[in-house]
């Protein structure tokens, strides 16, 4: 299964990037803060997940418990696609996408508002 939430950011940075969108950097202030405190959370638990997530849960002493507790710290710390770890980074790879793509249609916002009102000021 895809993610088109990093597609998505991609094609937002890119129509930024190239002028086909601009972001009122007054109006985009309030998303960017939220984007800025989200992120920092993802943050703060990816670097305690990688503490708290190299514990083995004690699930027993006996052979099955064993393994259930091996399986289950494998699965939220491991590298692998589906940990939690992982899903940890990709949230955090999207908000810093997101992030990215409206500071740069920020910038670019006084470029094409300058360009729009240049035919009116005579500077076409």
């Amino acid at each position: 299964m895809g993610n088109s939430s990093f597609a998505d950011a991609a094609a937002f940075r890119n129509a930024a990037v190239t002028g086909q969108v601009g972001v009122d950097p007054d109006a985009a202030q309030a998303v960017l803060s939220k984007l800025r405190a989200g992120k920092d959370t993802v943050e703060n638990l990816l670097l305690d997940a990688g503490h708290s997530l190299s514990h083995r849960p004690q699930l027993g002493a006996n052979e099955v418990a064993e393994a259930m507790s091996e399986k289950v710290s494998e699965r939220a710390a491991g590298g692998n696609r589906d940990s939690y770890a992982q899903a940890l980074r990709n949230l955090y790879q999207q908000y810093d996408q997101a992030e990215r793509a409206i500071t740069t249609a920020m910038s670019r916002y006084e470029e094409i508002d300058q360009a729009s009102a240049d035919p009116f000021l005579g500077r076409a």
